[in-house]
């Protein structure tokens, strides 16, 4: 399970930025939202993120499939932020697993490609709950500084090793123990981290898992059904025949199309069997091509990050989706969703303080904080209050104030003139 993320310098982000997911409990309100590592960590299985449009939101998402993408040993896609006129990243990923967290970082340097710092530390806590740190290895190009504790030999070769790569891909792991276990660590978190965008999602992998008639065929079919009340049926059939245009469609023509596989998609509607493609509403469309990532995040234990998760859906299946994530049969998989849907702003139903979370602009840069960071004298917030209210009316920024009043206006002067 992912713990917290810190970004400095990327996309958006011109200052550093973290998002805990380290659960407060000090409240014990929605105690399913909750999943309890061990006596001083607990983290919250869900997390929806709020603000206007073109405030963050996506490059937060971006963030996150940048170090995904690095530690998979894939081409990073980080820019810096434009307004900083510096070309260093900063990118740090905590993460429990085996019922250790660790911590790993990294600073990117946009300009020479090339990866200048890293540092792995497993993170321990005291009786006290005091944080502390058991450095794993560090490799600071910039202060010159080289550590590996554990394996003096690695340490040895720190200082030579390319930068053109993280340190995994670029030193011979078959000579050191450690380096094995930390790449295994690694691409194990990279692999358990799952990042979807509506407005793009692919349905390859319900595709794939319907052909395949694994054990969560049945869990993604009755997702889908759940979620649309008229679907009696919802599968892939190979020998489906039907017609476009009063014809049998050729399969040849339309595997030329890349559309197979798309058409052979089917729901069953008062027993009629009909392409999903071509019958089905975008909607559903999107559920379907969701329900795969939702059912194998949940039966592994997987953490889905979803842009957009409102998009095209109603507020009840949205809603329904985040109760999945937020329940106690739920152990370990987490949800974190961007949205702009205010009616799943509830604190009285479904979320704690510290799981809503906002994005906002100043001058150079996107803000990222939480709600728990108001309190009942700054905003007038409690676990009883009512949270779309108090957004609406601006008490947490991170809304919109379109003035597209003036536009209608100055067209109606043109017209005039």
């Amino acid at each position: 399970m992912i713990t917290s993320f810190k970004f400095d310098n990327c996309f958006a982000f011109d200052k550093q930025v973290e998002m805990t997911l380290r659960a407060d409990m000090r409240t014990k309100r929605f105690s399913s939202n909750v999943s309890n590592i061990n006596e001083n960590l607990n983290v919250l299985k869900s997390v929806a993120i709020y603000g206007p449009n073109n405030t963050g939101k996506t490059s937060f998402i971006n963030c996150i499939r940048a170090i995904k993408r690095t530690l998979q040993n894939r081409e990073i896609m980080l820019n810096a932020n434009i307004f900083t006129n510096s070309p260093i990243c900063y990118e740090s990923i905590s993460f429990v697993l085996e019922g250790k967290e660790y911590c790993y970082e990294y600073k990117f340097d946009c300009s020479q490609r090339s990866y200048i710092y890293e540092k792995m530390a497993e993170i321990t806590r005291d009786q006290h709950k005091n944080e502390g740190e058991n450095v794993i290895f560090i490799k600071d190009t910039i202060n010159e500084h080289y550590e590996c504790p554990s394996d003096l030999n690695l340490q040895n070769v720190l200082n030579i090793a390319s930068t053109n790569n993280i340190l995994i891909y670029t030193v011979q792991i078959e000579k050191f123990e450690i380096l094995q276990k930390i790449k295994e660590i690694l691409t194990s978190v990279a692999s358990s981290i799952e990042i979807v965008d509506m407005n793009h999602i692919p349905n390859s992998k319900t595709i794939e898992m319907l052909k395949n008639k694994s054990k969560e065929t049945k869990k993604i079919v009755d997702f889908i059904k759940n979620a649309d009340i008229y679907l009696e049926d919802y599968r892939y059939e190979e020998d489906i025949q039907f017609e476009i245009d009063g014809k049998e469609a050729d399969e040849k023509v339309l595997k030329n199309q890349n559309f197979v596989d798309q058409i052979k998609l089917v729901s069953v509607y008062k027993g009629k069997a009909v392409p999903s493609i071509i019958f089905d509403s975008l909607g559903t469309r999107k559920i379907a091509a969701l329900a795969s990532y939702v059912i194998t995040a949940i039966e592994e234990g997987k953490t889905l990050i979803v842009d957009e998760l409102d998009s095209s859906l109603h507020f009840k299946i949205t809603r329904a989706i985040i109760s999945m994530f937020n329940n106690d049969i739920n152990k370990n998989a987490q949800l974190i969703a961007t949205l702009h849907d205010i009616s799943l702003l509830d604190c009285k139903k479904m979320f704690r303080k510290e799981q809503i979370w906002f994005t906002d602009k100043n001058d150079n840069g996107t803000e990222l904080y939480s709600l728990r960071e108001f309190s009942y004298d700054q905003a007038g917030v409690r676990d009883t209050t009512d949270i779309q209210d108090r957004y609406s009316k601006g008490a947490f920024g991170a809304i919109p104030d379109p003035d597209l009043i003036s536009t209608l206006l100055e067209v109606d002067m043109d017209e005039k003139v």
